[in-house]
């Protein structure tokens, strides 16, 4: 199955090295929620590589000069409730002056269908840079309905980010959101039956929060 042209695979060797201990199914949960943020701030300067830039005047110890600074106003970070907040932990890491939204979705077993119960978004989206944290995209459904509401409520400019992905995800997200990039650590097999990648590393939200 072809990979979207969309698609910017980080295969940096620290972000590999640490989604492997995630994968260890012996990794703790303090360790796995620890080596998720720590991945969300590597893939940060990845998928943040093409924010706007201004100069403003300074004053070095040495000499005057127009120093770049981000530009106004702040990118907006959209975690996938509840496993994307650990994601966006990594990123608030790198950049604390970003905005959250939330997005609440939660997955049909049956169907896999994704059903929103919570959106809190700051108002002038269309204005703002938006990052949508989803750890897992399987098949796609619940990051897809996450960029359908946050452009429904005006964002224009969208990225997403996720941990693992899977071909039948990409392609899915991908036919529905064909303008959205997507920023992904490792594309894995495929899909099992209940919907979960393969080799995948679990159920992301249960190892992030010691649920089941």
């Amino acid at each position: 199955m072809p990979i979207p042209t969309t698609v910017t695979l980080v295969d940096h060797p620290l972000i590999q090295h640490k989604l492997s201990t995630m994968r260890d199914q012996t990794t703790s949960t303090a360790d796995f929620r620890r080596l998720c943020r720590e991945i969300g701030m590597l893939m940060a300067y990845e998928a943040l590589r093409d924010l706007p830039l201004t100069t403003k005047p300074i004053q070095t110890p040495v000499t005057a000069m127009e120093a770049p600074f981000l530009a106004d106003p702040s990118v907006v970070l959209a975690p996938v409730l509840r496993a994307g907040l650990a994601l966006c932990d990594g990123f608030l890491d790198i950049l604390p002056s970003a905005q959250v939204a939330h997005v609440g979705l939660s997955r049909n077993p049956t169907t896999l269908a994704a059903a929103e119960y919570y959106f809190n978004a700051p108002r002038d989206l269309d204005q703002r840079h938006v990052v949508i944290l989803d750890p897992m995209l399987a098949t796609g459904n619940s990051a897809t309905a996450a960029a359908n509401r946050l452009k429904e409520d005006g964002a224009r400019n969208l990225c997403l980010v996720c941990l693992l992905s899977a071909p039948e995800g990409l392609q899915s997200f991908h036919a529905a959101h064909p303008d959205t990039r997507i920023f992904t650590a490792a594309v894995d097999q495929h899909l099992n039956d209940h919907g979960y990648i393969v080799p995948g590393l679990g159920d992301a939200g249960d190892r992030i929060f010691g649920t089941t």
